[in-house]
């Protein structure tokens, strides 16, 4: 099977470069999935998982909290303005988070407090569920 080089960059520097069979990828108009040879496109990344597919059958996960994928028949660019490993997400810092999310929720003292704590919650509960592989 055919490959396409992947690269995930963050304002931190790179996250991941490799060389996958498949990558999918949650986009704000719906999953997509991109094999070697792919016309090319770019679309906005919603906060979710990339599935990063070897040749050999596994799958790497990386959580990203939106940003945009590049699609070009040879690489696939992701920018993204945070991206973690699944092994090296801190769950107990992600746990934390969803709680103190929760809390700003649940007080809804102004609706802009109410948008950012939302979009926090998500943030830490994919972090989580990437971690955990439940995807």
């Amino acid at each position: 099977m055919k490959t396409v080089a992947v690269s995930i960059v963050t304002p931190d520097g790179p996250v991941c470069d490799s060389e996958v069979s498949m990558v999918v990828a949650k986009t704000t108009s719906g999953e997509i999935g991109v094999l070697a040879g792919h016309i090319p496109m770019v679309a906005p990344l919603a906060i979710g998982a990339v599935k990063l597919k070897q040749a050999n059958g596994s799958t790497e996960l990386v959580a990203v909290s939106g940003g945009f994928i590049e699609i070009r028949p040879d690489k696939i660019s992701i920018l993204a303005p945070s991206a973690e490993i699944a092994e090296n997400i801190d769950v107990k810092r992600a746990k934390e988070a969803v709680k103190r999310a929760e809390g700003r929720i649940q007080n809804k003292q102004d609706d802009i407090d109410f948008k950012r704590a939302e979009l926090s919650l998500k943030r830490a509960l994919n972090r989580i569920n990437v971690h955990e592989g439940n995807i």
